[in-house]
């Protein structure tokens, strides 16, 4: 099988290339994430985990049930991660799910600032952080979020917060930075303060 672009770059992946794909792919009028997965390349576990974070980080995520879809991607991509799976599996009714392209190219539009940003300051650095057995600690971390992920739907920012530390542990992994890895984790920590404040608030 013929591999991508972005398969062949894989921890050498520059995040801005992310979103060249994603504007690529929005210019059509709609945008399944079979798409989206051919055109980045099944082989690419952590940069599907990336571009789905990245669309429930950006205005898309406004849309109802997109962060619930989200929570759902990333669970079964960490899943097959842990499980050591070289290529990905969805099932046919996610695979034919589709975002309008024009709702695609806002999200791209909107994301390209913060994450030129983060290209130039991503380097490999504490690596071994991003390597197993640690990955896997990163990974279940992922899937025990995700479960939680429908609900923070009810919460407004909680599931862009949830989204934003899948996205730094993502970008961690494709780029060795084990630094950003410990910045995921204040990420997590913010999340769970602001769940408590909110139930502290609402009782």
């Amino acid at each position: 099988m013929k591999r991508t672009a972005l398969e062949m770059q894989d921890n050498n992946l520059v995040l801005g290339a992310v979103l060249d794909h994603l504007e690529e792919a929005g210019k059509a009028e709609a945008v399944s994430i079979g798409t989206m997965v051919e055109a980045i390349g099944a082989r690419s576990f952590a940069t599907l985990m990336l571009v789905f974070a990245l669309i429930s980080v950006s205005p898309a995520s406004i849309l109802p049930g997109v962060t619930t879809l989200v929570a759902l991607l990333e669970f079964i991509l960490a899943a097959q991660m842990i499980l050591g799976r070289r290529h990905i599996w969805l099932p046919g009714i996610l695979e034919r799910r589709e975002i309008a392209g024009a709702r695609l190219r806002v999200a791209v539009s909107w994301l390209r600032k913060p994450v030129a940003f983060v290209d130039h300051i991503l380097q490999p650095r504490f690596s071994a952080l991003t390597e197993k057995p640690c990955l896997y600690v990163w990974l279940m971390m992922i899937m025990a979020l995700t479960l939680f992920m429908p609900f923070m739907e009810l919460v407004p920012g909680s599931g862009t917060v949830a989204s934003g530390f899948i996205a730094l542990v993502a970008a961690a992994i494709l780029t060795r930075d084990g630094l950003l890895l410990l910045l995921a984790g204040l990420c997590l920590a913010g999340l769970g303060l602001m769940v408590h404040w909110v139930g502290e608030t609402m009782l």
